[in-house]
C-alpha cells in the first residue's frame, strides 16, 4: 500500500506539554448541555513518538489545557471511541469552542457531527420492505419449513449465515443427505444446511486431468455459491461488513428456510450433464425451491438443460428461479426464458459507498468510492493535468509523482484508467464526470473516488485558484436511502426473448448490484499489491445476486400459501411488482441516462415481497398448458419429449396454443403481415377475500387501440375464476417502427387490490 504522507510536526515543547497533560489530568465535572458528539479524523502519521498508541494520543488531545472548560467532563469521559482501524481518529462530546480548538491541533484532518444510523448490511431485505413487525416475514414465519436447493459452486459450511440458532428440527419429509467427503464432513451440516452434494462426472469426462487437481468436495472454493445461498436463506448475522463498508445485520430473504447445496461448478467450469444430475437429485431429495444463478447462451428450449430440468421440477410442484444473464444492456440478450420458470434481472439499490475528499481550503466533498480498502491519503498534492491522455498513460503518470491525479472521463473509461493508475506511481485519483456512474464491482484497489457534477466544479475551482493544491481522502462511509433507486443495472440482460418472443422476459427485477453476503474465508475477495485480502462477507454484482432474492421470496410465499402452484407464486410476484422508484418516478433503465425502463428491461418491475403475499388475483397455468405451448412452437415429437420426458400421442397437439395464461403481454407486428391485430385470452383466479369485483384500467398506447372485454370481472367466492380478452390493433399504419409500452391493471371495487400487467408492442418493418 502507498505510505501515508506525514504533515509537519509541531515543536517538541508542545508534545512535552501534551505528555505531561496525559499523566496529570484530574478533571471530573459533568458534561455541559452545550455539547454535541463529533467524529474527528486525524493523521496517524502526525502522532508524536512519545505516545504508545493512538488511543493515548487522542486522550492527550482532549486533555489539552486549551480544551478544558469550566463545568466540563474529563478528557476520558468526553472520549467516546478511539478508532485505529476503520478511520484514524476518535469521536467525542465537544462544545463548538472545543471543536474549533481541535481543528488547530497538529494532525487534524476533518470533523463532522455524529449522525443517527440505522441497522443495515446486505440491506436488500430492508430495501425490499421485509421487517419483523408486519408483512411477509412474520406471516410466513420467515420461511420456516421450506427447503431451497441452490445449484452453484458449493457452500462454505462454517459461515455464520449457515448457523442454525433458533431453528426447529429438519422436516421429516427431507430425503437428502450431506455427503461425507474430503474437506467437508457430513457433521458440518445442521438444521439450516441440511444437504450438500457435488457433481463433476461430466466435468471429468471432458477434462480427465482435473481428477488429479480438484477436491471431490461440496466445499465452496470459489465463493459464488456461498454468496447466493446466504442471500436466499442465510440466517441473520450481526456485525457483518466488507472492511467496514455496509456494516450491520446480514439476513437472507428467507432466514428460517433450509438450504441444500448442489455443487456443479469447479474452478469456473461447469457442464450441463452435472447440472441435470444436480436437478435430478434435488427433486428426489424433496426441495421446494430451486435457485439457479447460471445460464447458457440462447438455445432452443429442447437444447437448454435448465429449461429441461425445470420443466420436471415444475410438474413436481417445485418453483425454479433463474438469473436473466449479464449481457445487458444489449437487446435480445436475456437468458433462461422458459415460461415455466421465473427469470430475474438485476437492479441497483439505495445504498452508496462514499469517500470524503478534504481540500486544502477546508472544503469537504463526498464522492462515490471506487476503493474498498482501509488506506487513507493525507494532505497530498492534487494534480490536474492539461494532458487529456494523462490518466491513460503509465509513462505520463510516472512523471507526475506521488500525487492524487484528477481524471476527466466517461464511465466506460474508468476501469481502463484505474488499471493504468494502479500500475503507476501516483497515490490515487479523483474522477470528474458530468453524469452519474454505476459501480458494479468492489475489486478496485487504487484509492480513488468519483465526484458528482456539482462537486466536480468545486474541486476544479479550487485547483484553478491554488498554486499548491492539496487533498486528503478518507474511505469507508456507507449511506442508505439514496435517490433515485432502484434503477435497472446496465449489465442486466434485456428482452425480448430470442427463442420465445411471445413470452415477455425477464419476468421481474431484484437487487443485484454490490450485494453484501457471505464468502468463504479461503477465497480472497481482492488482491492489493499482490497481497490477497480475505473477508467473511463480500460485495458482488450480477443477476446471480438478483436470482436468490426472488428464490427467497418464493420460499416465503410457499410457506404462506402452501397450496399455490409455481405459476401462482410467479404471478403474485409479477403483478405486484413496483414500477416507480423512491422518488415516485418511473424506474430508470440505466441511471446514467435516466430514461424510463421498459418491460423489456425489467419485466413487470421491482420485486415487492409484502405486496406479493396478498395479490388479490393470480394467473395460474397447468403443466398441460405448457405442453400446448410447446406444440405451438412446432417442435418435433422428439424435441417435445426431450423437455417433457413423456411420449406424445397423436392427440397431444390437437390444442396447440402459444397464448399462455401469462401475467404479461407482448405483441409483435410487421407491416408485411395482412393482419394488424393481436388478441390474448386470460383467466384470473381469485385468491383474495371472498366475493369481489374488479374493473380494468388501461394506460394509453399511442398509435394503437387496446380493448379489454369484459371491462368488469366478478368473483363470487375465493378460488373462483373469470376470463377476459385483450386486443391490440394498429390504428396508425405510419406509426414509427420501434417499441410502445402500456399496462393493464385490474382494480377491485374496495381499492384494496391492484393487479398490474405490462403490455409491450413491437412494430417491425
Amino acid at each position: 500500500m502507498p505510505t501515508t504522507m506525514r504533515i509537519p510536526m509541531a515543536s517538541l515543547a508542545f508534545f512535552m506539554v501534551m505528555e505531561t497533560l496525559l499523566v496529570s489530568v484530574v478533571h471530573s465535572v459533568s458534561i455541559s448541555s452545550g455539547t454535541d458528539a463529533y467524529i474527528v479524523h486525524m493523521d496517524a502519521a502526525a502522532m508524536p513518538k512519545v505516545f504508545t498508541g493512538t488511543h493515548h494520543w487522542h486522550e492527550a488531545i482532549l486533555a489539552s489545557e486549551s480544551l478544558v472548560e469550566p463545568q466540563m467532563a474529563s478528557a476520558g469521559s468526553r472520549l467516546l471511541y478511539s478508532y485505529n482501524q476503520v478511520v484514524n481518529g476518535f469521536s467525542a462530546s465537544l462544545s463548538k469552542a472545543q471543536l474549533e480548538q481541535i481543528r488547530k491541533s497538529p494532525g487534524f484532518l476533518s470533523a463532522y457531527q455524529d449522525k443517527v444510523l440505522t441497522i443495515d448490511t446486505t440491506h436488500t431485505f430492508e430495501f425490499l420492505g421485509l421487517n419483523a413487525e408486519s408483512g411477509m416475514w412474520p406471516n410466513s414465519d420467515y420461511g420456516e419449513g421450506i427447503i431451497i436447493g441452490v445449484i452453484d459452486t458449493g457452500i462454505w459450511p462454517e459461515s455464520r449465515s449457515f448457523g442454525d440458532d433458533g431453528m426447529s428440527d429438519v422436516p421429516t419429509r427431507w430425503k437428502g443427505e450431506c455427503q461425507d467427503n474430503p474437506d467437508f464432513s457430513a457433521s458440518m451440516c445442521n438444521r439450516k444446511l441440511i444437504g450438500a452434494r457435488f457433481f463433476n462426472r461430466g466435468l471429468l469426462a471432458q477434462y480427465p486431468s482435473l481428477s488429479d487437481t480438484i477436491i471431490n468436495s461440496t466445499r465452496d472454493y470459489d465463493g459464488h455459491g456461498t454468496h447466493t445461498s446466504s442471500i436466499a436463506a442465510g440466517n441473520c448475522v450481526m456485525n457483518a461488513s466488507y472492511f467496514g463498508y455496509a456494516s450491520g445485520r446480514a439476513c437472507g430473504v428467507a432466514p428460517r428456510a433450509r438450504l441444500a447445496a448442489y455443487k456443479v461448478f469447479w474452478d469456473g467450469i461447469g457442464f450441463s450433464s452435472d447440472l441435470l444430475a444436480a436437478f435430478d437429485q434435488a427433486i428426489s431429495d424433496g426441495v421446494d425451491i430451486i435457485s439457479v444463478s447460471m445460464s447458457l447462451r440462447s438455445a432452443s428450449l429442447y437444447e437448454d438443460p435448465i429449461a429441461i430440468a425445470s420443466f420436471t421440477a415444475m410438474e413436481k410442484g417445485i418453483f425454479v428461479s433463474a438469473s436473466a444473464g449479464n449481457q445487458g444492456p444489449m437487446s435480445k440478450s436475456v437468458r433462461n426464458v422458459a415460461p415455466w420458470l421465473l427469470t430475474v434481472g438485476a437492479t441497483n439499490i439505495d445504498r452508496k459507498f462514499l469517500a470524503t475528499a478534504i481540500l486544502g481550503n477546508g472544503v469537504e466533498v463526498l464522492a462515490e468510492s471506487l476503493y474498498f480498502g482501509n488506506a487513507s491519503l493525507n494532505s497530498l498534492p492534487l494534480h490536474h493535468s492539461s494532458d487529456s491522455e494523462a490518466c491513460n498513460s503509465v509513462e505520463v503518470l510516472n512523471n507526475i509523482g506521488y500525487k492524487v491525479v484528477i481524471c476527466k472521463c466517461l464511465s466506460e473509461a474508468i476501469n481502463t484508467q484505474l488499471f493504468v493508475i494502479s500500475n503507476s506511481k501516483v497515490a490515487g485519483a479523483l474522477f470528474l464526470t458530468s453524469y452519474p456512474v454505476q459501480l458494479l464491482t468492489n475489486r478496485y484497489v487504487t484509492p480513488a473516488a468519483i465526484l458528482n457534477p456539482n462537486d466536480s466544479s468545486l474541486v476544479h475551482d479550487y485547483v484553478s485558484s491554488s498554486d499548491s493544491p492539496i487533498v486528503s481522502l478518507r474511505f469507508g462511509k456507507t449511506v442508505t436511502g439514496t435517490k433515485p433507486a432502484p434503477s435497472v443495472a446496465s449489465y442486466s440482460s434485456r428482452g425480448p426473448s430470442p427463442t420465445t418472443p411471445m413470452i415477455l422476459k425477464p419476468d421481474l427485477v431484484a437487487p443485484g448490484t454490490l450485494v453484501l453476503a457471505s464468502w468463504p474465508m479461503n477465497s480472497s475477495v481482492v488482491t492489493v499489491h499482490e497481497q490477497p485480502l480475505f473477508s467473511e462477507f463480500n460485495l458482488m454484482s450480477g443477476t446471480s445476486m438478483a436470482c436468490p432474492h426472488a428464490s427467497g421470496v418464493a420460499a416465503l410465499l410457499k410457506a404462506t400459501h402452501p397450496d399455490w402452484s409455481g405459476a401462482a407464486i410467479r404471478s403474485a410476484m409479477m403483478t405486484t411488482a413496483d414500477v416507480l422508484d423512491n422518488t415516485e418516478s418511473p424506474i430508470a433503465s440505466i441511471i446514467r441516462d435516466a430514461q424510463p425502463a421498459t418491460p423489456l428491461d425489467m419485466g413487470s418491475g421491482q420485486l415487492s415481497p409484502n405486496k406479493a403475499m396478498d395479490p388479490g388475483l393470480v394467473y395460474d397455468i397447468s403443466p398441460q398448458d405448457y405442453v400446448k405451448f410447446l406444440c405451438g412452437l412446432n417442435y418435433t415429437k422428439e424435441q417435445m419429449q426431450t423437455i417433457t420426458g413423456k411420449s406424445l400421442n397423436n392427440d397431444t397437439c390437437s390444442e396447440a396454443n402459444l397464448d399462455l395464461n401469462y401475467p404479461s403481454f407482448i405483441a409483435t407486428f410487421k407491416f408485411s403481415e395482412p393482419s394488424h391485430m393481436k388478441k390474448f385470452s386470460r383467466t384470473l383466479t381469485n385468491v383474495g377475500d371472498g366475493n369481489a369485483t374488479y374493473t380494468a384500467k388501461l394506460t394509453s398506447l399511442d398509435g394503437f387501440k387496446v380493448t379489454v372485454i369484459p371491462q368488469t370481472l366478478v368473483f363470487k367466492e375465493k378460488k373462483s375464476k373469470a376470463s377476459f380478452t385483450l386486443s391490440i390493433e394498429v390504428r396508425n399504419p405510419k406509426f414509427s417502427m420501434g417499441l410502445a409500452v402500456s399496462s393493464l391493471s385490474w382494480v377491485d371495487d374496495r381499492g384494496k387490490y391492484k393487479v398490474t400487467n405490462p403490455i409491450v408492442v413491437m412494430l417491425l418493418a
